[in-house]
């Protein structure tokens, strides 16, 4: 069971397409494996942000679970309900667990142990789980079009963006809206 969940983690990192497309790696283990490369993903992001600034594992571990919902969310709406591309039936568990293998080149991020690299294994990792993602989408969903693909990440990218800096600032009292009571 051990040697599949390294396999799940290195077909990601190396952006391997049939990761997505064979059945083997969807069955009964595969969300608590998604789980898993989810929850540490976000201790390698708390232990390479150490280096700069202090961050709680714990809470990494948990906003890790968190964005991984959110994520999966938003592609399964975009990609399956607004923007299907065959009439296809694709469950909400499987694009679960898609975005969820799609986040293992964020592991390499336990490599960023000096603030030197902090920053350049970070950006390097984010856009690798991007790539990531735009594969896994095209493949979970099964898009024809790699530029489709890339716009439901994307899309989704931009409206987790949006809605993240819209809570900080509301907790900022910076928003206009805030004001209006």
């Amino acid at each position: 069971m051990f040697a599949q969940f390294l396999d799940i983690i290195f077909k990601s990192i190396k952006l391997d397409k049939n990761l997505y497309k064979n059945p083997k790696y969807f069955g009964e283990a595969a969300i608590y494996f998604a789980g898993m490369i989810m929850i540490l993903d976000g201790i390698a992001g708390a232990v390479a942000a150490n280096t700069m600034v202090k961050a709680s594992i714990g809470v990494s571990g948990l906003t890790a679970i968190l964005t991984w919902f959110v994520w999966a969310i938003f592609i399964y709406v975009i990609g399956v309900k607004i923007f299907p591309d065959k009439d296809n039936k694709i469950p909400f568990k499987k694009v679960l667990i898609a975005v969820g293998y799609a986040h293992s080149p964020g592991l390499l991020r336990f490599f960023a142990v000096t603030p030197d690299l902090v920053l350049l294994i970070v950006f390097l990792t984010q856009f690798w789980i991007f790539a990531s993602l735009i594969i896994s989408v095209k493949h979970t969903l099964n898009i024809q079009s790699s530029f489709k693909a890339s716009g439901i990440v994307f899309l989704s990218f931009l409206i987790i963006a949006f809605l993240s800096v819209a809570f900080i600032m509301s907790r900022m009292n910076a928003l206009p809206i805030s004001n209006i009571s």
